[in-house]
């Protein structure tokens, strides 16, 4: 038995498929929305291969992983006034480490992908001094409903001796390798706030943009061998600055330090 068609000649089944593939037209606030999710998606996708793989493809320069120290520093500091929300300074004297990430982006239409670039500080034990900066990358992928790009600055703060192991690792997962909570605000340290220092990371973002959705949990961290050979050295591990003050302090670098001394009352 044959299937019936419509006028023209065309397979009602093959109507419907290429009705799927088309997008919405405009008209109706309704068809509006649905072309726009649809093109959002489509950017998604474009976008995705190229923002992942950008780091392997565009090595930076001495000069850029300068700037972005610099960066870092207006980001910590910005961070350090907020009114009321501010990071509390005996949270960060009580720290292991600080990683910061200027405009970690995250972009998504049901699925969410993001990538940053930031330096991290860790502190001898028997000092306390902070060590050069070493550069990092941020990954983060989730899934769910999302829509939306967003450009967040994040302070990061590492509380535990395996919070700082992991920063050695090749690469360590925030929430899964190590556990993650939200940080404190503002100037009081109350008794909940303890429970949340049992975390090996503490973390602080401020936001740019919408997106629904916004969380680190699953978040990868990965030293950026690239970047830091380029800036302290070939050969220079993110030990050898971490435990042996290896590397290169610039101006910028130095400045960064004194912030995190200013606020640990130094």
């Amino acid at each position: 038995m044959q299937r019936s068609k419509p006028q023209g000649g065309h397979d009602v089944h093959e109507s419907t498929r290429l009705q799927a593939l088309t997008p919405p037209r405009q008209g109706t606030p309704c068809t509006e929305m649905r072309s726009a999710m649809f093109k959002l998606l489509l950017a998604v996708i474009a976008a995705a291969p190229a923002l992942m793989s950008l780091p392997a493809h565009c090595a930076p320069s001495f000069e850029e992983l300068d700037e972005r120290i610099a960066t870092c520093n207006v980001v910590l500091k910005s961070m350090l006034a907020m009114p009321d929300s501010a990071i509390p300074r005996e949270i960060i004297t009580r720290s292991r480490a600080v990683a910061i990430f200027p405009r970690f982006l995250k972009i998504g239409a049901l699925v969410g992908i993001g990538y940053g670039s930031g330096v991290a500080l860790g502190r001898f034990k028997e000092s306390a001094e902070w060590s050069n900066p070493v550069f990092f990358r941020m990954k983060g992928g989730s899934f769910g409903l999302q829509m939306g790009v967003q450009s967040t600055d994040i302070v990061l703060l590492v509380m535990t001796e395996k919070g700082f192991e992991g920063l050695l690792e090749d690469k360590v997962t925030l929430g899964v390798d190590v556990s993650l909570a939200a940080g404190p605000l503002g100037r009081d340290v109350s008794a909940e706030t303890n429970l949340r220092l049992d975390a090996s990371f503490l973390s602080y973002a401020r936001s740019r943009g919408f997106f629904a959705g916004m969380s680190l949990t699953g978040a990868t961290l990965q030293s950026d061998t690239e970047a830091n050979s380029v800036y302290h050295g070939v050969g220079i591990s993110a030990q050898d600055i971490f435990f042996e003050g290896k590397g290169v302090l610039s101006e910028r670098g130095k400045m960064l330090i004194q912030t995190l001394e200013e606020a640990c009352g130094n």
